[in-house]
């Protein structure tokens, strides 16, 4: 590799040819602070935030995407290069909402941050305040245009790493604003809820909608039984939200938590992540025995759901027709645990906490309502559940250990794993194998499923059939994958799809930040997690096994199907 030697404030480094000044800067140790730029994602240089001097050149240049070359002599702290950067900082700010007290990023902000960098205590310019409309039309994401500093990292991953397009600037000058096009609302866009754009979002121009006043009513309402679900990442990932290092294992510590916070049954959606194993892994054992529309893809991901109405509607019928485990936490709730508990459904309350802001437009979902009553009432993103548990002032990190309630509060490690890409169809295989061949599967670790990149592929030998499998996360990829699909270049026989990157653990409502080396971290504890479980198989959870003697009859009944099974419908993609 062609290395190029770099002075960056008078220390020399080398770097790979390629390079720019910012990664010099990095290796030199040197932080230059950057606005717009977003690694591997959106690289434009439009906030000028990064500006250096460059022995030679005749103005400042913009170190994340300026080029490295040999021998270049690189200053990045001289009076010219602090007041040009203090200067558009100040200009950024003059047309920001001054409301840090009541910013849902308040604390967590990157405008704020290095505000406080710069030392800037005064704004010397006024002048005319953009007073764009707050678009709260979506029950999974508000845009407050009014707060966007125009940086497009939300537009480079909504076009580039997800392929949706749903955002992008509208009109010229003072009155460009980012959105949807035609200055639409979400709701009216081809948007997939996904909140990659969110977790991009440097400032509180984009927030999940917040749900936690709807919850604290109800724990505070003597009418209601409340009970909560947590969903397999947000074990992986709360943690951040509450002081912790990423990929602390905190799940005991989660439980006694929520327990402190008043829900009256702490419950797991690893319970119905092993359900959906079971009505899942049956369902494809009947199309390859019927010869039913092949690839079977997973539904787990509401925003690949929304994706593929959309965008490729023709391929439904490859959709399993299972409910995600979310959804049939909810309608097992209001029917098997209110019936077992002798509760009236219309009392319970149920509350989800989930890595993903489009789990609360799925709960919105008018087919979402089998038991006769929705099957969630509200959902709550790890970032939701953070603001709660610092609200209550609970001590998150000195909490003993607690255990899930019963009955729905039993898992394996297979369900544990649906938290990152691969653990659905992981998870899949190991059941399964087991019951095609009625025999123990000696090594249940799948690695060929595991990782974040593109899409990867595996063939599976059960009892003589080799089946052919494919995992993807990020729309991008799924787009790519979905296209092979629909041309007949793709001969799988099952096919596990996410919206977010790395899977749940990258979700939308994840903590922020959330980038490459969060993700892994949080897959490593998921993985950690899965290793020290008893049980690591979803057919082997004795609380599922109970459910379906007791009440479901068995995996693709008509209990089953009537509580667990839905439909989806094709989207209109303008």
């Amino acid at each position: 590799m062609d290395m190029l030697t770099v002075t960056i404030d008078g220390n020399k480094v080398q770097v790979p040819a390629g390079s720019t000044i910012l990664d010099a800067a990095h290796a030199a140790g040197v932080d230059i602070p950057t606005l717009c730029y977003l690694k591997d994602t959106n690289v434009v240089g439009v906030c000028r935030v990064c500006v250096v001097e460059v022995e030679g050149a005749k103005s400042l240049q913009a170190a994340c995407v300026a080029p490295a070359s040999d021998g270049m002599v690189v200053r990045t702290n001289t009076p010219a290069v602090r007041e040009a950067r203090r200067t558009v900082l100040e200009l950024i700010i003059s047309n920001h909402p001054y409301e840090c007290l009541t910013c849902e990023r308040s604390g967590n902000c990157e405008l704020q941050a290095l505000a406080d960098r710069f030392n800037i205590r005064e704004i010397e310019y006024e002048g005319e305040k953009h007073k764009f409309p707050v678009d709260s039309s979506s029950p999974s994401i508000v845009r407050d245009p009014n707060k966007c500093i125009l940086c497009r990292r939300c537009v480079s991953v909504c076009q580039d790493t997800q392929s949706v397009c749903a955002l992008a600037p509208n009109d010229r000058g003072f009155d460009t604003m980012v959105g949807p096009a035609f200055a639409d609302e979400l709701m009216e866009a081809v948007c997939t809820m996904c909140g990659q754009c969110v977790l991009a979002c440097p400032v509180g121009a984009l927030t999940e909608s917040d749900a936690t006043e709807y919850v604290w009513a109800a724990l505070a309402d003597p009418t209601k039984h409340v009970v909560v679900q947590t969903a397999p990442a947000v074990r992986a990932s709360i943690c951040e939200e509450l002081g912790m290092p990423a990929g602390s294992r905190v799940t005991g510590q989660m439980v006694a938590a929520l327990r402190r916070l008043g829900f009256d049954k702490v419950f797991d959606t690893d319970f119905t992540a092993d359900l959906t194993i079971m009505e899942e892994g049956y369902e494809l054992l009947e199309r390859l025995k019927a010869g039913g529309v092949l690839p079977l893809i997973t539904s787990c991901s509401p925003g690949w759901i929304k994706f593929i109405e959309h965008f490729f509607p023709d391929l439904l019928p490859h959709v399993s027709t299972c409910k995600s485990p979310q959804q049939m936490f909810g309608a097992l709730a209001k029917t098997y645990y209110a019936e077992k508990a002798g509760i009236d459904p219309k009392d319970i309350y149920v509350v989800s906490i989930m890595p993903c802001t489009a789990k609360k437009f799925e709960a919105k979902r008018p087919e979402m309502t089998s038991s006769g009553y929705p099957d969630i009432d509200a959902v709550l993103t790890t970032r939701e559940l953070g603001r709660m548990i610092r609200e209550a002032g609970i001590d998150f990190p000195s909490l003993p250990a607690e255990d899930y309630d019963d009955p729905l509060g039993m898992s394996t490690g297979a369900a544990v794993i649906f938290g990152a890409s691969g653990g659905v169809m992981e998870a899949a295989l190991r059941t399964v194998y087991e019951v095609v061949t009625d025999s123990e599967l000696e090594n249940i670790d799948f690695e060929d499923v595991r990782g974040i990149e593109g899409c990867k592929e595996a063939q599976v030998d059960i009892n003589g059939t080799v089946v052919n499998v494919a995992v993807t996360n990020g729309l991008k990829n799924a787009r790519q994958l979905l296209e092979r699909i629909s041309k007949g270049d793709a001969d799988y026989h099952f096919v596990e799809i996410m919206a977010c990157p790395g899977g749940c653990i990258g979700g939308g409502g994840q903590p922020i930040p959330t980038d490459r080396e969060t993700r892994l971290k949080r897959i490593s504890a998921i993985y950690e997690e899965d290793r020290n479980m008893p049980l690591r198989k979803s057919h082997l959870n004795p609380q599922v096994q109970e459910l379906y003697k007791e009440f479901l009859g068995e995996p693709l009944g008509e209990k089953s199907h009537e509580l667990l099974h839905t439909h989806y419908v094709p989207r209109s993609r303008v």
